[in-house]
């Protein structure tokens, strides 16, 4: 098994000595209801640079996604790449880790997913976009909850202008909140029935690249039984793409009840061959 000890020590401090702060923005959301908080210089800036490098500049080795809902590149296949990049993504699953996220925030019984179900890399170049969504209710076997995403940004030099930002809506998909993807940022939110969000369209000529993870619950988030697929809408003006994402939608949600399928990437474990 790979070391992790170097990675999880430096999540573990810098997550304990933000724990205040995190709090604070996640009991008291600015600009949406979904709950979330942010963490800036998560690593060393050295570590988040190696990160960066060590993403394939052509992508060679991602899966090109590329609809109406959007457009990225993704892998789940970190064996494949430089190490630096798994070591990352498998320390915010680490025990220690997840204990600490679910500490500061209240949750109870989070568990993170070494399968990796729609998590992995992604990069996003010019051009490419998340339209607004709320993600798949569960994990691959539908036998818990999403309930936290979290985002880590290595793109050096990442700005406003560059389009290609973490976006929070409201329930209607008219007024969004914006969370700049700059390096070595971690955005961590959390996903229920209305947990809205997107990417912008990445307008600069440069890649964005993030590495994603996401726990899991047995603890349904409004103690609710329920199963959605990922829901995609439309940015405002998008009328087009909001009517197409109802119909998609409903199409997909009976198709994976009645066929009892699940779609998205992932792992079938992880290993150090």
């Amino acid at each position: 098994m790979r070391d992790l000890s170097k990675y999880v020590a430096l999540l573990r401090n810098r997550l304990a000595s933000s724990a205040d702060d995190i709090r604070i923005q996640w009991q008291h959301p600015e600009g949406t209801r979904t709950r979330h908080f942010m963490v800036d210089n998560v690593l060393p800036p050295e570590l988040c640079m190696a990160a960066f490098n060590a993403f394939p500049k052509d992508a060679n080795g991602f899966v090109q996604l590329d609809s109406f809902k959007e457009r990225k590149k993704t892998s789940v296949n970190l064996e494949e790449f430089d190490p630096i990049l798994s070591a990352i993504t498998y320390s915010f699953q680490d025990k220690e880790i997840v204990s600490l996220v679910s500490n500061i925030i209240g949750f109870e019984q989070i568990e993170p997913d070494p399968m990796l179900y729609a998590g992995g890399l992604s990069i996003m170049a010019a051009g490419d976009f998340l339209n607004p969504h709320i993600d798949n209710s569960h994990d691959a076997k539908r036998q818990k909850y999403r309930r936290l995403n979290l985002l880590y940004y290595v793109s050096p030099d990442w700005k406003l202008e560059d389009g290609g930002n973490f976006e929070l809506w409201d329930g209607k998909r008219v007024v969004q909140k914006t969370l700049v993807s700059r390096a070595n940022r971690l955005v961590v939110m959390e996903t229920t029935k209305t947990s809205w969000h997107s990417v912008s369209p990445v307008v600069a000529d440069k890649l964005r690249c993030c590495i994603s993870n996401y726990y899991f619950s047995t603890i349904s988030p409004d103690e609710s039984d329920y199963y959605h697929v990922t829901s995609f809408s439309g940015r405002p003006g998008q009328n087009f793409k909001k009517a197409l994402g109802v119909v998609d939608n409903a199409l997909r949600n009976v198709i994976s009840k009645t066929l009892k399928i699940t779609t998205g990437k992932r792992r079938k474990a992880w290993n150090d061959k």
